[in-house]
Order: C-alpha cells, then structure tokens, then sequence
C-alpha cells in the first residue's frame, strides 16, 4: 500500500487550509475535476457547489475568489513536483543523474500518484499546462508575490538550478536556465497539442517524453555538458 503523502503550502491564497478537513479535500478535488473539464474561465464557485453538494458560502470559507484558487492548485503542483525531486535523487551520488532525473519528473507530470489519493495528478497537469500563466500574469502579480504566492515554483527553480551548479558552478545563468525549462516543459506540450506548426514535438506518442528529451538536449548544451556523458 503506497504512503499517504500531505502537501501543506504555508501561504495567503487560502482562508482555511484545505487539506485540513474532508469538506477542503473535496474541494480541492472537484475543482480540479471542473477547472479540467471547463476552462478557467467557465467555472464558478456556484457549479463547484453543485457538484459537491454544499453551499458557495461553505467554499468561500476557504477560498476569497476562484484566482485564489487557481493559485492554490498550481502551488500544489509545484510542492508536488519539488517532492517528487527530491523523492528520485535521495541518496543519488551521481550529480548528471540526478539533473537527469529532476527532468524526467517535470516532463512527464501527467501520471496520478498513489501517495496523494485526493488529487488527480494527470488532471491537475492538464490545468497547469492550459492555465497556470494566469496564475502571474496579472497586476496584481507584485502584490500576490510579496504575499509568497509563487514560493514553491522559487523553491523548485533553486532547488534544480543547486544541481546545475553542481555540474557547472560557472555558469551564470542557472535559476534564468531551469525557470526556462520549468515554462518549456509545459509549453511544448501544449504546442504539440494544440499549435502544433510551433513545435517539433509530435502529438500522438508521447509527447511528455519526446519534450524531456528536447529539455535534456537544451540544459545539457547550456551547461556545456555532452549527452553522452549521461547515465
């Protein structure tokens, strides 16, 4: 039986923690459900109560606003991805091993994980593809992040560009390479989804592993590190 894991993000998007209570998994997990099934732009809080049976003033307990919940969502996903890292490089010696690994995890996010039984992790990769720019791209960005909205997608990006370092402690660009690659990884699949005349990565297949590839290529030739060299 896998290990239940519990993913707790420390910061202001929320009113009540989610995780806390049945009612807040519930939410979390519906909404991933809808925001998948919808759009952003067509979910609301009336159908998230609808579909679980509850009131919108028992979500607004929870959440201000359906943005806040959006941040919610993709910080979670960024927690998970950076538990994830960390999970398939302990105890990993081999620092080119390691860089190979951490990529491997964020471009072939699209696979549930048992440990965390309430979240539908191949959806909620689904809805950072399609919508996690909205997350930032606002006015309220500077606001949102002195609030530490955007913490965990940081603590991933330094925790990657550590091992960059490790491999080519000169190179001057390490958090500017992986915040690069962290857009990529995403981007590319949604390329080849929808516009795929802007990618070379194929559609049908596999697209999530042709797009680590394509990550591994770039980093690698950043850093001046030869392919070949991989484990």
């Amino acid at each position: 039986m896998a290990t239940s894991v519990q993913l707790h993000l420390n910061h202001q998007s929320y009113l009540r923690e989610p995780e806390s209570t049945e009612l807040g998994r519930k939410i979390i997990a519906v909404s991933i459900k809808l925001i998948d099934e919808l759009g952003f732009e067509d979910f609301t809080f009336k159908k998230l109560a609808r579909e679980i049976s509850s009131t919108e003033a028992s979500i607004y307990r929870y959440f201000e606003n359906k943005h806040k919940l959006l941040v919610y969502l993709v910080s979670w996903y960024w927690a998970w991805i950076n538990y994830r890292v960390t999970f398939e490089t302990n105890n990993i010696q081999d620092p080119l091993e390691c860089l190979n690994r951490a990529i491997s995890v964020i471009s072939r996010s699209n696979i549930n994980d048992p440990a965390t039984p309430h979240v539908d992790e191949a959806a909620l990769h689904r809805i950072v593809i399609a919508e996690a720019s909205k997350v930032y791209h606002t006015k309220a960005v500077d606001a949102d992040n002195r609030e530490g909205y955007f913490m965990e997608y940081k603590r991933l990006c330094r925790h990657i560009a550590d091992m960059v370092l490790v491999l080519a402690p000169d190179y001057p660009y390490p958090q500017t390479l992986v915040s690069t690659i962290l857009e990529a990884a995403h981007q590319q699949v949604f390329f080849a989804r929808h516009l795929p005349s802007l990618t070379n990565i194929q559609r049908h297949g596999q697209p999530e592993a042709e797009t680590s590839a394509f990550l591994q290529h770039l980093i690698f030739a950043a850093i001046n590190t030869p392919l070949k060299q991989q484990v």
